[in-house]
């Protein structure tokens, strides 16, 4: 099991990874844009500007992985930090889904644990100390 901290920015995602590289030797190892989602005619339409933002990068910083996404970048409001979510990512998508369950006794469900795109499951939730989490099963292949 791994525990990684997850970051939000309001947009600027592309700008932290360029600054985290120079600042503190960051090693890039992952980086998905929204247009490398695949359509689904459930989800309304993409903003303009939105396809070219971070859905989700992982960093090496150091020894310590940091992983980040634009997030909810869909707001007027400043390029900012916008908040944090604890990323657990389990050995199998059994032992995910367990840790799931566990976390959201109590808790509140922000998005069912199910299988998505890049993984065979994810989901997000809030523990009962008001903690939130992304459990995730290890990736799928990935895009490049």
């Amino acid at each position: 099991m791994e525990i990684q901290p997850y970051l939000f920015f309001n947009g600027s995602c592309g700008e932290v990874i360029a600054y985290y590289r120079e600042a503190l030797g960051a090693e890039e190892l992952f980086r998905m844009h929204f247009r490398d989602a695949p359509p689904d005619p459930q989800r309304p339409p993409m903003p303009a500007g939105l396809e070219d933002k971070v859905m989700h990068a992982t960093l090496r910083v150091g020894q310590s992985m940091l992983m980040m996404s634009d997030g909810g970048c869909m707001s007027d409001e400043p390029h900012t930090f916008a908040g944090f979510s604890l990323s657990l990512t389990g050995d199998d998508a059994p032992a995910a889904e367990r840790y799931f369950n566990a976390l959201a006794k109590d808790g509140k469900v922000t998005m069912p644990f199910q299988k998505t795109f890049w993984s065979p499951g994810f989901g997000m939730v809030t523990d009962r100390f008001g903690v939130p989490w992304m459990v995730t099963a290890p990736h799928l292949e990935q895009p490049r």
